[in-house]
This record gives structure tokens, C-alpha cells and sequence, in this order.
């Protein structure tokens, strides 16, 4: 592409950095301290981190802020200061069986070993904005405090750990086997991206996608485009172990999906099967991994007639960074070009 290096100027750029700043931190109310981001906005948080590849709340935090409350453009600054900061190594894989659940459900059976755990949720109430809360704040605050107690008081202690519910139907073999051991592994982060790609490559570019884009395809295969209707066997909310060369260093939040679909034929076998999707992001997002597991579901069709059964297609195209990038590049300078453009259109007006 032909663009033009703009020179001079320099004052007028330093002065936008100054106004965005004044937009920031020049405002008359008390400017929002990371620890009230943290607490008051923390499925932002969440979303931020999960996007932009980095399990650090603060920093999303920062970047939230930062960015005047734009998630994608928050994004945006933790992949960047990801991409800075040295590999020190590489943890254990994850075991969610030893979630310390903080909420947990299932749309495919009604009774599941443990029981259904609906923890902190908007899911079944009335979506009005609770102006009355925002006009007596202390108000607002006892009463969830007091709410809170009541809580603690009454309920009974979640057990350590629950058993999955997926295992239910693989131990009757109504279900396919996971992901095999003999597929190789690969890191997105240092290798090229290639199709088709295994189910590691995808689920890994899947777990940074941009919330909105998995939501948008993985809605067109719920509407028809790629017939995957499927039920959400668990969904799991919660805090999991992480480990280096089996020793602990800490817990991180996840939101853990499992989905199960239509039944098929097994290779080799005669005998139908339920097939599963699966999806596992950061912190506590449970639209992108619903929509994660849909697509890993979808995209495990031979052959794809739909643009959400295309491994390429999906990718490529729900990468919130790359997606930002190339559509904000459009306000470069793109004199030469479009001067190109327009000669053309006169001379073939003239002609």
C-alpha cells in the first residue's frame, strides 16, 4: 500500500495526547483508582485480560482506565505490554476438577452430582437500571452488605470440588472421547498460524478473540448457518490451581464451558454419539466461552459450508487486536492512493 509519511505537525499530535489526558484524569469527581475498577467493574476486567493474553487484573485495570473504559482498546494496551514482557516459562495444564467453583450450572440435566450452583448472576432477574440504588449510595451498600451476611450465615459450605458433568455421559459411552493426547501442541504466540489448524491452535486463538466477534458467528450457526443447536452440558465459573513442574504458585479465575451437540457417527464405529464443544477463558465471561464452545463445536465439520465452519474464516476474523488495527489504519494517510483513484475517475468521466 502506498502512504504518505506526514511530517510536522508535531505540536498539534502533543496537543490531543494533553486533551486525552485531560479526559482521563482532568475531570472534577475523584479519578477511579485501579482497586474501584477492580471491584466495581470486574467483568470488564475480565474481558480485558482474556482479549489481550495476559492474567494480570491490575494492569486490565490500568488499561480500562487508560483507554476512558473502551474493553477493546484496553485490549489493545495489555497485548502490547504482554508482548514486551520476557517468557519466564510455561505452567502445568490446568485441571478444572479442582475448581473452587463459584458458580456452576447445567441446561442438559436438571439434578447433577453436587447440585447447581447459580452463584452471582443478572441471569434471572428483571435487566432495569436500578436508578434508586445510584441516588443513596450508602443506602445501596448496607443493604449489600447485610444481603451478603445472610448468605454466609444460612448457606452450607461448597464442597472442595465437584465431579463433571460431561463425565456422566462419557462413562456410559454416549459421548466422544476428548481431545486425543497424540495431537500435537503448539503456542499461537511463537508459531505461525497454519490451515487447517489443529484443535490446540484453535481453542488457543478462540480464547483471545474478541467477546463480540466469537458472539456474532457463533449466533449465525444458532440461526442456521452451520445447524449446531446445542445444550450447555456445564458451565463453570470459579478459581483453579496453577503449577510449575507440580508446585503451586497461585490461583487464577476461569469461566469453563462445555457444550453438547447433535449426535454422529465416530470414525470407525457404527454407533452414534454426542459431540462436545469446549471453551475456557479468563476471569468470569460466560458469553465468550458459551460462544467459544459453539464455534470449537462447529469447526470440527469435515467440510465447511458455512462461514462459522471455516477454520480460516473464524480466526482470522475474530482477533479483536488484528480486526482494530487494520480498521483503524484506515485514518492514515492515504493521499497517494486515493489521488490515484480520483485521476482515474476523471479520465474515465473525460473519456
Amino acid at each position: 500500500m502506498a502512504y504518505v509519511a506526514v511530517r510536522g505537525g508535531e505540536k498539534a499530535i502533543l496537543n490531543a495526547e494533553d486533551l486525552l489526558g485531560a479526559k482521563t484524569f482532568g475531570h472534577q469527581s475523584r479519578p477511579l483508582e485501579a482497586d474501584q475498577i477492580l471491584e466495581q467493574f470486574s467483568l470488564g476486567v475480565d474481558r480485558v485480560m482474556g482479549e489481550g493474553g495476559l492474567y494480570w487484573p491490575k494492569a486490565a485495570a490500568y488499561a480500562l482506565k487508560q483507554a476512558l473504559g473502551d474493553p477493546l482498546e484496553a485490549a489493545f494496551l495489555v497485548r502490547a505490554f504482554r508482548s514486551s514482557i520476557p517468557r519466564q516459562g510455561y505452567t502445568d495444564p490446568i485441571d478444572t476438577r479442582k475448581m473452587r467453583v463459584q458458580r456452576r450450572i447445567s441446561a442438559a440435566f436438571k439434578d447433577v452430582p453436587g447440585g447447581q450452583i447459580l452463584g452471582a448472576t443478572p441471569d434471572y432477574g428483571l435487566r432495569f437500571i436500578r436508578f434508586d440504588l445510584f441516588e443513596d449510595l450508602d443506602r445501596a451498600r448496607i443493604q449489600a452488605k447485610k444481603a451478603l451476611e445472610g448468605l454466609v450465615d444460612s448457606g452450607t459450605p461448597l464442597p472442595e470440588s465437584f465431579p463433571k458433568v460431561v463425565d456422566i455421559l462419557r462413562e456410559r459411552g454416549l459421548l466422544t472421547s476428548p481431545l486425543s493426547k497424540e495431537q500435537s501442541l503448539c503456542d499461537v504466540t511463537l508459531e505461525t498460524l497454519s490451515f487447517p489448524a489443529n484443535r490446540s491452535a484453535r481453542l488457543q486463538c478462540l480464547a483471545r478473540a474478541e467477546t463480540g466477534g466469537l458472539l456474532a458467528l457463533a449466533y449465525s450457526s444458532m440461526r442456521g448457518y452451520g445447524q449446531i443447536h446445542p445444550a450447555v452440558g456445564e458451565l463453570r465459573v470459579g478459581e483453579v490451581p496453577l503449577c510449575i513442574e507440580g508446585r503451586p504458585i497461585g490461583w487464577i479465575k476461569v469461566t469453563e464451558c462445555e457444550v453438547i451437540s447433535r449426535m454422529e457417527k465416530a470414525k470407525g464405529q457404527n454407533k452414534p454419539f454426542f459431540t462436545m464443544g469446549y471453551g475456557l477463558c479468563f476471569g468470569q465471561n460466560e458469553v465468550k466461552a458459551i460462544s467459544m464452545a459453539v464455534l470449537d463445536r462447529i469447526m470440527q465439520s469435515d467440510v465447511a459450508v458455512h462461514p462459522a465452519q471455516d477454520q480460516e474464516f473464524v480466526l482470522l476474523h475474530t482477533d479483536g487486536i488484528e480486526a482494530m488495527g487494520f480498521c483503524l489504519h484506515y485514518k492514515l494517510p492515504h493521499y497517494v492512493t486515493f489521488q490515484a483513484d480520483l485521476n482515474q475517475l476523471r479520465e474515465i468521466r473525460c473519456e
